[in-house]
């Protein structure tokens, strides 16, 4: 176990799906049924039991086990009693604040996300000026943070190219590997409370990826992350415009597309976790007072969203969200639609703790 203690921070039905109304249409973009959102629940605090006797001997290994309680104490029910939706399962703890699912196949598409995000940068896992001491350089402990770390792969290639980093990772799910490196531990936690790390817990580096739609308050977010940096240390946030885009008349002419994104977008503000923010990263930096802030654009191809959002807010049957995700999925492939997305690296580095009055 980590010497920090563990702290942030369907079936489809064949045919058509019937009509929501006598007089819509559902196999057509803009008469998918509307609704208001869904009530949120109440999440009580995960409370964690830590193992402080845990056997380190394997420490000086390439790869050790986290199994069982050597994550974050106690793996319990709260954590592992998941929640199904549309045929795709969800986090149990703090249920319903995230709209992604857990699930094998959302496992699959996060580690293929990863490969993308390594073929934008040539390889490299992060555009910041880092400077992690070589394996061989004595000195103080070099640490990273990774929020929202999903499957843990980013984590695992950081601790990995890094072995004098000590990589800690945080997520609302447990679906990480048990066999990990040595230097790299997880944490089931969430990252919109409060964070508790001590002063001596600070970190050289701080990174998230793809956190859009997951956080209410982004001045707060980013409040947090420059407080638990040390002074010079970088914040970087990989993220993706959960819009699309052309260079002509190609958007306004995919209309499953327009409905997807536009709902999307609209369902996400009434969840009150707008994921449409890639593009104000770097001015939410700026005024949260991180220096030398740099944003990389690259603009690819498109990519696809939950329907969770759709079922929750719009209120849309799990077959009127299929009929939509194939309407989309078929424009995407279609050779005279020329869609685009951008994919945005942004960085700074933090003068040191805030100000109270930030």
């Amino acid at each position: 176990m980590s010497d920090s203690p563990a702290k942030p921070a369907a079936n489809s039905g064949s045919g058509p799906p019937e009509s929501p109304t006598a007089s819509k249409d559902v196999t057509s973009p803009g008469n998918l049924q509307e609704g208001g959102p869904a009530d949120e629940p109440d999440h009580p605090h995960l409370e964690i039991d830590h193992d402080e006797g845990e056997d380190n001997s394997d420490a000086d290994s390439a790869y050790i086990s986290l199994g069982g309680s050597s994550r974050t104490g106690s793996i319990t029910s709260s954590i592992t009693n998941y929640v199904y939706e549309n045929g795709r399962r969800y986090h149990a703890y703090r249920s319903g604040q995230y709209v992604l699912p857990n699930d094998e196949d959302e496992q699959e598409r996060l580690d293929l996300q990863h490969h993308i995000w390594l073929l934008l940068l040539h390889g490299g896992l992060y555009t910041a000026p880092l400077n992690v001491p070589a394996e061989s350089d004595a000195g103080s402990e070099y640490r990273i943070l990774d929020l929202g770390c999903g499957t843990g792969i980013w984590a695992m290639d950081m601790a990995d190219q890094h072995p004098r980093a000590s990589v800690f990772g945080v997520d609302l799910s447990p679906i990480q590997p048990d066999w990990v490196p040595g230097n790299c531990r997880f944490h089931v936690d969430d990252y919109e409370d409060d964070w508790t790390y001590r002063p001596d817990e600070a970190f050289d580096y701080i990174h998230g990826r793809a956190l859009g739609g997951t956080v209410a308050d982004w001045g707060r977010f980013y409040r947090q992350v420059r407080t638990h940096l040390k002074p010079g240390g970088y914040c970087e946030m990989q993220e993706y415009d959960a819009w699309i885009f052309s260079d002509d008349d190609s958007f306004d002419r995919a209309l499953w597309t327009k409905e997807w994104v536009s709902k999307l977008d609209e369902a996400s503000k009434v969840f009150g976790k707008q994921i449409n923010v890639a593009n104000r990263h770097k001015q939410w930096m700026i005024d949260a007072g991180f220096e030398d802030v740099q944003e990389k654009v690259i603009r690819m191809s498109v990519a696809s969203h939950t329907p969770a959002l759709f079922t929750r807010v719009h209120s849309y049957t799990e077959q009127q969200c299929q009929v939509l995700i194939e309407g989309v999925k078929r424009e995407f492939r279609s050779r005279d639609l020329r869609l685009i997305t951008i994919y945005r690296f942004i960085s700074g580095r933090s003068p040191g703790p805030p100000p109270p009055e930030l």
